[in-house]
C-alpha cells in the first residue's frame, strides 16, 4: 500500500510539474478571440490549412499531444524560465528550447511555401496555443519554483499552485464557457487594437515577465485563495486572454 501511495504521489507532482498552460477555457477564448481580428485572406488561408476546424478548437493541439511520446521534445515550448530582473538572451536559454524558440520556429515553418500541408497545418496549431501561453504570466517565471508550480496554495478549500491559479482554476470558477467569455470582453476601438497588436513576441514575453512579478507577490506559501483574490486578480487575467488573442490575430494576419 505504501508503495502505491508512494506511486500515486509522484505521478500527481509529475502532474503539477508539466502544467505548463492556459486550461482549455482560456486557450479557446485567445481562439475565439484572434477570429474575430482576422483579415479575409487570412479566414480563408488558415481555413484550408484547418480543413475548416476553428482556432478555438485546435487551441489545445499542444495540449492534447503530451500524451503522445514522439512529442516530448514540444514539452519545453510552452514557456521560459528566466530571472525576473533579466531579459532573454542575458541568462543561458534552454538548449532543448523555450517558448519564445518555439514560436520563431512555427513562423519558420509557415512562411515556407516548400512545407507540406500537415507540417503547416501541425505548426499553426503549435502557434496558437504557444501565443497563449505567453500571456500566461507564470509561462515566464522564475525556474527555482517551475513558474510558480511548486507554491503550493489552497483554492478555496482544495489544495493546488499558484500557476495552476492562473491557468484554470480563476477562470473555471469564472463559470462561463469560451464563447461567453469572448462574447463580454470589453470592445475596443481601432486606436486600443492597433495599441495592443504593437511590439515584438519578445516585447510581449517581457511584458508577461512583468506581471509574474506581481503575480508572485500576489501570494504566500499555503495561503487560502478565493473570492477576493478573484476579484484583485481576474480581470488581469481576463486582459491579457483578449491580448493574446488580438496580437495571434496580427501575426497570423501578417503571415497570410
Amino acid at each position: 500500500m505504501k508503495k502505491i501511495l508512494f506511486v500515486l504521489f509522484i505521478a500527481s507532482q509529475a502532474m503539477q510539474a508539466n502544467s505548463f498552460f492556459w486550461g482549455k477555457t482560456g486557450h479557446r477564448v485567445v481562439g475565439e478571440v484572434a477570429s474575430q481580428y482576422l483579415t479575409p485572406k487570412a479566414k480563408k488561408e488558415i481555413n484550408k490549412l484547418l480543413d475548416g476546424q476553428s482556432l478555438a478548437l485546435v487551441a489545445n493541439f499542444a495540449d492534447d499531444i503530451k500524451s503522445d511520446k514522439r512529442f516530448r521534445e514540444v514539452d519545453p515550448w510552452h514557456y521560459v524560465n528566466m530571472s525576473l530582473d533579466k531579459h532573454y538572451g542575458e541568462e543561458t536559454v534552454n538548449d532543448k528550447g523555450d517558448i519564445y524558440t518555439a514560436i520563431e520556429k512555427c513562423l519558420v515553418v509557415l512562411r515556407d511555401d516548400k512545407a507540406s500541408k500537415d507540417d503547416r497545418a501541425f505548426y499553426l496549431k503549435l502557434l496558437v496555443h504557444f501565443i497563449g501561453d505567453l500571456h500566461q504570466p507564470l509561462h515566464v517565471g522564475r525556474s527555482e519554483d517551475k513558474g510558480g508550480n511548486d507554491i503550493q496554495v489552497q483554492w478555496f478549500n482544495s489544495g493546488t499552485n499558484l500557476h495552476a491559479v492562473w491557468d484554470s482554476r480563476m477562470i473555471d470558477s469564472f463559470g462561463m464557457s469560451y464563447t461567453e467569455m469572448k462574447e463580454n470582453m470589453p470592445v475596443l476601438s481601432k486606436k486600443e487594437v492597433k495599441a495592443v497588436q504593437e511590439g515584438t513576441v519578445l516585447d510581449w514575453m517581457h511584458e508577461s515577465q512583468a506581471l509574474a512579478k506581481e503575480v508572485y507577490g500576489s501570494a504566500q506559501i499555503g495561503e487560502k485563495l478565493g473570492y477576493q483574490y478573484m476579484y484583485a486578480y481576474f480581470n488581469t487575467a481576463n486582459v491579457q486572454l483578449q491580448r493574446g488573442g488580438i496580437r495571434l490575430a496580427k501575426v497570423l494576419n501578417e503571415l497570410f
